[in-house]
């Protein structure tokens, strides 16, 4: 991380006050050390940090007032959500104002004729579903954490869920924002309409980690319930074989509502805690939701079920209520804390691969488990490749952090290797930030960085995420201008 500036912590009494000019409200600025303490980390508890001060504004003014007083003192601004971010996004930084948006928790506008629902960004996931579903509505994206995680969080890190194969991630789901820049300007991207014009600023804030700007206003887009909703679970005696059936199911033309798979170690571990009746006798289990008209639900879950055992499948076993249903579904959704029963501390990983590869990597992960000594458990978003490989540790053994995150760096570079990505939906933040040379070549990164300083020239907004060195403007210029005349030497200078 940046090294702290020891100018603005010779400051840190000016700027509390500062601070309690904007945001006067009682607990609006909390400075004592043990108040600090549940802002040290975000969902990523290995690394931690104390805050040098957090505020806590209540409406989009006193956020445009903040970040103008920042810019124009030169200080640090980190950006924090509920803090269930699993990348280290919100690690706090020891001379920075960590804004906290939790008091923007209010739902401001449902219009239910272009449906769409306009929230704060302190609204959790869920929350925006519970707003809606009275009229038979709901919000697609669906993250394991969306009973804690807010919307603004879930923008940052461009999240997804186990619906996101058929119904998309957090970017396509998002109509428009309200976004205040490092200098105090208020913003207005997008709105209710399906199309906007010009450049897709949407598409660029959304999963740009806090690095951009701070969102303080969101418009999403609701979803009329499905009429029926049935879920399959399939057994199956190899990795390999549940692999083939989701290559094929994709393959057939059916797009599930959720495609989600688990290994033998998850399938026990979540059985043990949440007792959804998951067979124990199985190397991996596919978890298919179809969702529909009842007689498309109908035919679809025979076809499914005929692919299955065409792949080998030795358990089916099929929901026959909204009960059972959601019983399947509660066994997925808590597998991560189920692992936590069963080792002092995991690790979540987060990578995304060709769903042909699926096989090839699952194999690698077991060679890399047995080379780093460290057990893991597999859930993943099988439709899309999205995989959440779980590394099981004890934190209070000398060395086993520094092996889970080398074996968590393995995994994702295996994943690059096979044509995938470094992230699905959990964001680089601190814990993926070195791995970007994996994935992106120099002149990648350059582009990437020229579009962060365009926002951000004083790299104010959460440094030292992303960007495993930043370049400042005039580096980037130069080194631009030099590389391009090397390239075309034969295209006139002026």
């Amino acid at each position: 991380m940046p090294e702290p500036n020891p100018n603005t912590l010779a400051r840190r009494k000016d700027i509390i006050a500062a601070m309690r000019e904007i945001v006067p409200a009682t607990g609006g600025v909390i400075v004592d050390e043990d108040q600090l303490r549940p802002y040290e980390c975000d969902g990523l508890m290995a690394y931690r940090q104390l805050p040098m001060i957090v505020v806590l504004p209540e409406n989009t003014g006193q956020v445009a007032a903040i970040l103008k007083y920042c810019h124009t003192n030169k200080i640090r601004v980190v950006p924090r959500g509920a803090g269930t971010g699993l990348s280290g996004g919100a690690l706090p930084m020891a001379d920075a104002i960590t804004i906290s948006m939790m008091k923007f928790n209010r739902v401001l506008e449902i219009d239910w004729d272009n449906r769409a629902a306009v929230v704060q960004p302190g609204v959790t996931n869920l929350g925006i579903t519970r707003a809606v579903e009275h009229k038979g509505f709901y919000y697609a994206p669906d993250p394991s954490s969306q009973i804690a995680c807010s919307i603004g969080g879930n923008i940052a890190e461009n999240s997804g869920g186990v619906h996101s194969l058929k119904y998309g991630l957090t970017t396509n789901n998002v109509l428009g924002l309200e976004m205040v820049t490092i200098e105090g300007e208020i913003l207005r991207i997008g709105g209710k309409g399906l199309d906007q014009s010009g450049y897709d600023l949407l598409g660029i804030i959304t999963g740009s980690e806090g690095l951009l700007g701070i969102v303080t206003e969101v418009t999403v887009r609701i979803l009329r319930k499905p009429e029926t909703a049935r879920a399959l679970l399939l057994g199956f005696n190899s990795s390999e074989a549940g692999g083939n059936c989701v290559a094929k199911i994709i393959a057939d033309g059916i797009i599930p509502g959720g495609l989600e798979m688990m290994d033998a170690p998850a399938i026990k571990a979540t059985e043990d805690f949440v007792h959804a009746g998951y067979p124990l006798d199985v190397e991996a289990l596919l978890l298919v939701e179809l969702d529909g008209p009842k007689v498309e639900v109908d035919y679809l879950i025979e076809k499914v079920g005929a692919i299955a055992r065409d792949c080998g499948a030795v358990y089916s076993r099929i929901s026959e209520s909204e009960e059972e249903r959601l019983l399947f579904w509660s066994g997925r959704k808590n597998a991560f804390p189920a692992i936590g029963r069963i080792s002092p501390d995991y690790m979540c990983m987060d990578g995304t691969i060709p769903r042909a590869r699926l096989a090839e990597v699952l194999t690698g992960m077991q060679v890399l488990s047995q080379r780093h000594g460290l057990r893991v458990a597999n859930v993943f978003h099988a439709g899309d490749g999205n995989l959440h490989p779980l590394i099981m540790f004890d934190a209070n053994q000398p060395g086993e952090l520094e092996r889970a995150e080398e074996f968590g760096a393995d995994i994702l570079k295996l994943c690059v290797e096979v044509g995938g990505v470094l992230s699905g939906e959990h964001g680089i933040g601190v814990e993926k930030r070195d791995l970007m040379p994996e994935m992106f070549t120099e002149d990648d990164m350059k582009h990437q960085e020229r579009l962060k300083l365009a926002f951000d020239e004083d790299e104010l907004l959460n440094p030292g995420k992303v960007f495993p060195t930043l370049h400042g403007c005039g580096e980037l210029k130069t080194l631009h201008a030099r590389e391009v005349a090397n390239k075309f030497p034969d295209i006139p200078r002026f």
